[in-house]
This record gives structure tokens, sequence and C-alpha cells, in this order.
């Protein structure tokens, strides 16, 4: 979402850091390139008119401090004032109510909110515990409450049964009533959008409103939106008055204007985004994190939160087993590769490591991306379950059997198997010390380790379930130790993984069938 941005103001900011002294002359010039930058990531124009004087105000006349040069002093106030921009600190969905608590969905047509509905619902009940309860006031549109009747049917959710022919303030009159009668902690409201805003879709809401008292009323709004975002946010605030604001769409490749702006604009804080299809797919908001991210300095603390939720503890723990006593095949290389995928492909651990972001590029020209993964799957998949045992049987005649039914050559499979081979080896090393794990195991023990979580061969910690002022606590700790801004991991030069003398994830020695370096 933000990479557009993320390239043009680095490669501002990179300027400067280099120099000894900065007149206000470098300055004014490195600020009119992130005005430029900034205005043609789709960020209102009040709201850049603003943020370039703040920085101007504070880097102009900021105390420098000794052991600092006043190009990185920059390059924080610019963080600072991101932050500032976002809202200081994340804010999630308020449930201090008395139950049911009622959550009102509110935006356009098309924004995403009846998929965002069932998001919401199901992280509610998977995280926090909360029976939930939907229902759809959405009577225009055609089989807008049977989605989302579906949509409960899949996450196993309760949604409130359709009664044909009432209308809106019905339903929700209706749903909190059931909601009370069935024990419910939360009923979330769908309501029905317009392909614009009108003075018909204002009255209903304020209608709906009244009727249902809602504790929270959430805009959603299409990332994706631009300029126009800004507009509809202060609408819906003005007419409705909403307490917080969901972005759907953060995985596409907008170029995050409207994130930026709509929370400048509103005061409203952004609550949760959604990055994906899936009903999982849906993260709380921490400006400080996308901050770190738009600045190249990466997000450590959201990778391990990723890797807690997608490293199967089982698998590891088998994993764990079979390196102890040295084994390693095909079948483990491929469970490896699958759980790189699901934390986003390579693409997304760099994007999330200080000092990394740049060498995603690289790692591309070298063949080194998700498309590789794909491939080496494909390979795998492609072999007897006796072959993917034993790669020692892969003979010439086996190797055009695989290259056919992958759709490769002989040389990816030979590629292939030297990965296998030199992993297998560190794989044995390391079960010879009593490690274990697995690649992704191994990668966010090391970042745990720094971050003083211990090492994950003693249970990487299940960051689910702490509580967001642990979160909180965690992620000063990771600024504290210098994780969560630039400048790389401490302990790596200033760019590679911790001793790693270079471009490598922790554990792996290097990335096999990256090109070394001459």
């Amino acid at each position: 979402m933000f990479e557009n941005l993320q390239d043009r103001l680095g490669s501002i900011l990179n300027g400067l850091t280099g120099r000894g002294a900065l007149s206000e002359a470098d300055v004014s010039a490195a600020l009119r390139e992130v005005r430029r930058a900034l205005l043609e990531a789709d960020v209102a124009l009040e709201v850049v008119r603003e943020f370039t004087e703040k920085v101007r105000e504070k880097a102009v006349g900021a105390a420098v401090v000794k052991s600092i040069k006043p190009g990185q002093m920059v390059v924080k106030i610019v963080h600072d004032e991101l932050v500032d921009m976002l809202g200081a600190e994340g804010v999630t969905i308020d449930l201090h109510a008395a139950a049911p608590v009622v959550l009102m969905m509110v935006g356009l047509q098309g924004s995403g909110k009846t998929t965002t509905t069932g998001k919401i619902a199901k992280r509610l009940t998977d995280r926090d515990r909360k029976k939930v309860l939907m229902a759809s006031l959405d009577t225009r549109r055609p089989a807008a409450q049977e989605q989302l009747r579906q949509i409960g049917e899949q996450i196993k959710i309760d949604v409130l049964p359709i009664i044909a022919g009432q209308s809106p303030t019905d339903i929700a009159a209706r749903a909190v009533q059931a909601a009370k009668l069935g024990g419910h902690d939360v009923v979330i409201l769908d309501t029905a959008g317009r392909t614009h805003i009108d003075e018909p879709l204002m009255v209903e809401m304020s209608d709906i409103k009244k009727k249902s008292n809602p504790h929270e009323i959430l805009l959603v709004a299409d990332a994706l939106t631009g300029q126009d975002a800004v507009n509809l946010a202060r609408n819906f605030d003005e007419r409705v008055g909403i307490t917080g604001l969901v972005l759907t769409r953060m995985d596409g490749d907008g170029r995050g204007g409207a994130a930026l702006s709509m929370r400048a604009v509103t005061g409203k804080p952004i609550k949760l985004i959604g990055v994906g299809e899936k009903m999982t797919e849906l993260e709380e908001f921490h400006p400080r994190r996308i901050a770190d991210r738009i600045l190249g300095m990466g997000d450590i603390v959201s990778l391990v939160e990723r890797a807690s939720e997608t490293i199967d503890a089982e698998k590891a723990k088998v994993m764990a087993e079979k390196m102890a006593k040295g084994k390693f095949d095909l079948n483990d290389l491929a469970d490896q590769l699958k759980q790189m995928q699901n934390m986003g492909g390579m693409g997304g651990i760099m994007g999330m490591m200080p000092g990394m972001a740049g060498m995603k590029d690289k790692m591309a020209a070298a063949g080194m991306d998700d498309k590789m993964f794909a491939r080496q799957l494909a390979i795998i998949s492609s072999m007897t379950k006796a072959e993917r045992a034993n790669p020692d049987l892969l003979k010439h005649s086996r190797k055009k059997r695989i290259a056919a039914g992958s759709g490769t050559d002989a040389a990816a499979i030979n590629k292939l198997l030297k990965m296998h081979r030199q992993m297998a080896d560190m794989m044995k090393a390391m079960g010879g010390k009593g490690k274990g794990g697995g690649m992704m195991k191994q990668m966010m023990g090391g970042l745990a380790g720094k971050m003083g979580l211990g090492g994950m061969g003693g249970g990487m910690p299940d960051l689910s379930k702490m509580d967001p002022k642990q979160m909180e606590q965690l992620a000063k700790q990771a600024d504290a130790m210098g994780l969560g801004k630039g400048g790389g991991l401490p302990g790596m030069g200033g760019g590679g993984l911790p001793g790693l003398g270079g471009p490598k994830l922790p554990g792996l020695g290097g990335l096999p069938g990256l090109p070394k370096k001459k």
C-alpha cells in the first residue's frame, strides 16, 4: 500500500542523513520533495500543508543532539510527525458498555461493510471470547441480507433471521432486543450504503442511531478511494458522528493517502485495517508501526506477532524432534516454504525488517522472490512420496518426469536439491546442538531473543493472548533496543540480521540460491 511513498521518502531522507550539517535551504528543499511525495500519494492538500509546516518549525529550530547528525534529526522529526498525523497510539474497538454493546457499521456501497462486519464478529469471538450477533439492515441491495447470513454460516456466528418487509430501523430495534434475549455480548448492525452521499441515506443513518443507541459507529472506507475519502469521512462525522474508521483493501496497490488524510481531518482513530480477502485478515492499526514501515524502518513487533499466529506449534514440535535426529527431507522443506508464504512471502517479511526494505528488489533480481517459492513447491508436489522422503533416489529419468509435471527444467530441480542439501546440513548442525523448530521458528527465535522474549526453543509467547498493555510494553522494549527504529537490528552492522554479516535471515546462514558477494 505505502510502497511508492516509502521509496520516495526513503530517497529524500537518505540524501539528508549523510551530511554533517544542514542549512535552512537544505531543509526547505527536502520538505518541498516530501510535500510533493505526499501529494502524489493522494494525501489531502490541507493535511500536507499542516504536516510540512510542523516539520519545518521543528527542523529549523531543532536542538541537534551531539551524537546524532542533523540529517538523522530531520528523519526523526518526519517520523514523529507521521505518527502524530496517524494518531499517536493505536485504539481498539471499545466494548466497555452494558451488554449488548451495539456497533454500527456505516459507509458507501462497495466499501466492504458486510465482509468487514463478518471479520470483526470473528475477531471478537476468537480473540475476546465474545458472543456476537450480526444483523443486516440493508433492505435495498439485492441479496445483501442473504450475503451476511452466508458469512455467518461460514464463520459460525449468529445472524438475525430475515423478516421480509421490515424497515432498517425496525430491524435495528429487533436486533438489539434479540441480542438481549439471546445473551449476546455484542450486536453488529450492517447498514445500507449508497454509491454517493445523499440526504435520504443520512436521515436513515440518524434514525437507526436514535433507535439502537450504538456505542461505536465505525466508518468503513476503501483505502483506494484517495482524496474523496476525506470528504466522505467529514460528511459522515458531521451528520452521524463516527467514533472510528476501518480501512479496507490496505493490501491493494493504492497510494495510502486516504489512511494518512482521514485520521488528520476527522480526528477520529483508524481502529482496524483489512489486509486481505480472508475472514482472518483484519489487523489492528498501529500508527507507530505504520510510520516505521513508511520510512523503511521495518516493523519487527508485527512480524513477531504474525509469526506467532502462523507458526503451527504442533508441526514445529514434530520438526524439532526430527531435527534433533538430524533428519530433514523435502516434505519438511515444503512446510518451511509454505510457512514463509503464510507470513506474506519474502517481500512481506523483508518489508517489516529494519533496513531491509530495499533488499526486496535486489532479491527479486536474483530470482529470489515469491514466484520462486511457488515453483519450488510445484517441483516438490510433482514428486512421489518415496522421492520426497529420500531425495537421493532422484536420478536423470525421474528428474525429467518431475520437470514435465511441474513445468520447470532439470536446472531448477538441481537448484532445489542443492538448497535442500545446504539446509539439511545446517539442520543437522542445529540438531546436534539440541536446537530445532525449522527455518521460520529459528528466524522468529532470533528476533524474539533480541527483544528479550526468550528464544523460541523455550516457546514463543502467544502474542494473541497478550493484553494491549503487554503488547505496548513489548513495542516499547523493541524501540528501546533499537529494533523499531531505522539502522538495522543490534549487532547487525547496519543492515543485515543478528550475527549474519549481511542480508541473511536468522538461522539460515544466508538464503540458499542467492549469489554470494564477490
